[in-house]
């Protein structure tokens, strides 16, 4: 059997599931469950100046069916006294000395004020520190979260502050409110961060109320913009993930993926983009924390299957599968094919060619029903079709090159190719 055991900076937990810096993790009676039903590890919710949230603090964007496809938040940091989170804290580790305990830190503007809960924290027996450069909401109007971590010298000023009174592992937390999160990424590495972590939310507006004209979640007929999460997110998180991965300098630390992770299969996109472990907010949220048990078996069936044995026999694995559209081989091409035997004669797939794409599809009138099929001379092998297609493997997509030669725009254009030979 596959060992799924994790190592991050030397911090050993028994799978590479930890729950993210968020309400889930705000509190002993949370994280005891947590660790109870199998978690990895948390990322404590993040402490500094005493705060005071405010009521609602979330909404939600339904999609098809499915509830909570984005969750949107305005809740600040924990709450709670700084001397009661430390105390539980100190117990947590004391109880399950085996489990990652890593602490988000959000402390005043100040070197004196970093270093002071720095050294509060030291004294829980915690693993590690994750530095929240990412809150978008309510704490930037302090000068904190997301206003640190986009401006990349002031993101490296306070990580040579933490790394000044720091003797624990150091992760930096990146906000993707930002055109890339390179820079900044790039910044707190030179200033001495072991590790980095993306994404935090993204600042949203997830709807209007339509009766009472205002934006949930709302205080008093207000609203402001919020953080959103979820897996709406997961695609904009393994973008900005690879580029982390794929930077020269960044990619030198251990990263852990956030944005979207819901099941093992996610947390697989994201190793193989270069995390080296995920955290987990909203699925836990919407799920409770038993999710866990899915995440661990799917994981480790996964890899079994595949014949990895450990988990660095594939994280990042990805990566380099990445390129540049000017790099991709226009002679590569695909040619749809319809499965009849399959077919339940929807027409989705004729609807979403004929109207938007390039009318490849021939819709042939029949009783008791139509059949389609595919123009194989017209189709550019966008995926549409199969994309629509309610039935899963109805249509595939096969290969038809359209030269042996492997040729890219950059070559196309510097032989003078004709530009539409489709």
């Amino acid at each position: 059997m596959a060992n799924i055991s994790s190592t991050f900076l030397g911090i050993k937990s028994p799978n590479p599931f930890w729950l993210a810096s968020a309400p889930p993790t705000d509190k002993k009676y949370n994280v005891l469950r947590a660790f109870e039903a199998g978690w990895g590890g948390v990322v404590w919710k993040t402490l500094g100046s005493q705060v005071k949230n405010v009521s609602s603090r979330y909404s939600a964007v339904d999609y098809g069916g499915q509830r909570v496809m984005g969750l949107n938040n305005i809740e600040l940091i924990s709450d709670r006294p700084l001397d009661i989170n430390l105390k539980e804290i100190r117990e947590c580790v004391r109880l399950f000395p085996d489990r990652a305990m890593v602490v988000s830190l959000m402390a005043d503007n100040d070197k004196q004020s970093w270093h002071e809960l720095i050294k509060k924290v030291e004294d829980t027996g915690a693993h590690g520190f994750e530095l929240n450069f990412g809150c978008p909401h309510g704490m930037t109007e302090r000068g904190m979260g997301a206003s640190v971590g986009q401006d990349p010298e002031i993101a490296r000023m306070v990580v040579e502050w933490v790394m000044e009174a720091a003797t624990l592992p150091v992760i930096t937390k990146l906000t993707p409110n930002v055109h890339s999160v390179v820079p900044t990424g790039r910044a707190v590495v030179e200033a001495g961060t072991h590790a980095l972590s993306l994404i935090n939310t993204i600042q949203s507006i997830t709807g209007v109320d339509l009766d009472t004209l205002v934006p949930n979640p709302y205080v008093d007929g207000k609203s402001v913009f919020g953080g959103y999460c979820g897996p709406a997110v997961k695609p904009i998180a393994l973008k900005m993930l690879t580029t982390i991965a794929q930077d020269e300098l960044t990619r030198k630390v251990p990263i852990s993926g956030i944005g979207g992770v819901s099941t093992w299969k996610d947390a697989v996109e994201f190793m193989l983009l270069g995390a080296s472990n995920v955290q987990v907010c909203t699925a836990a949220m919407k799920h409770g924390f038993r999710i866990v048990e899915d995440m661990i078996e799917g994981l480790t069936n996964w890899m079994d299957e595949k014949g990895y044995k450990t988990l660095d026999d594939f994280i990042g694995r990805s990566v380099n599968t990445i390129t540049h559209w000017e790099d991709l081989d226009i002679n590569y091409h695909h040619i749809a094919k319809i499965n009849q035997d399959k077919c339940i004669h929807c027409g989705l797939c004729y609807i979403a060619c004929e109207d938007t794409s390039h009318q490849s599809i021939r819709l042939d009138y029949g009783n008791p029903y139509n059949t389609y099929t595919i123009i194989e001379d017209e189709c550019v092998g966008c995926n549409l079709c199969k994309l629509v297609c309610p039935v899963n493997d109805c249509i595939t997509m096969e290969v038809h090159r359209k030269g042996e030669e492997y040729i890219n725009w950059k070559e196309y254009q510097r032989r003078g190719l004709p530009l539409n030979d489709h």
